[in-house]
């Protein structure tokens, strides 16, 4: 069954290389805690904050073996007053057996504090 899975991270700096890097590390946490392969992956959306435009986040997907054929896409966030700087987030859609209860949404960084309910302690 289709399930949306979310993820955030924030980085230091807006180069490529962290970008890239979270990124990765964010999507790989949530395929792994989720027990998710690229088979059963429909898309994966990501987001940035207008303060991060040296790299797409989802270049750092592209080079992970296995994921050059799943569908992904980037988008900047709405600029909101306030709103948590240099973050990315993620949806994740994907076909899993799992209730929404079982779905381990990945929050990491300093967008812990975006869902402190859903972040691993």
């Amino acid at each position: 069954m289709l399930r949306g899975i979310r993820g955030a991270t924030t980085v230091e700096k807006n180069s490529p290389e962290e970008i890239w890097k979270m990124s990765q590390e964010l999507f790989l946490k949530i395929i792994e805690r989720n027990e998710i392969h690229a088979e059963n992956i429909g898309a994966v959306i990501f987001s940035s904050t207008k303060d991060l435009n040296s790299a797409f986040p989802s270049s750092a997907v592209r080079k992970i073996s296995g994921f050059q054929f799943v569908p992904l896409f980037d988008a900047q966030e709405t600029e909101v007053e306030e709103s948590l700087p240099f973050c990315i987030r993620v949806l994740v859609l994907a076909d899993v057996e799992k209730n929404l209860n079982e779905i381990r949404h990945v929050y990491l960084g300093g967008a812990k504090k975006l869902r402190p309910d859903l972040a691993e302690k």
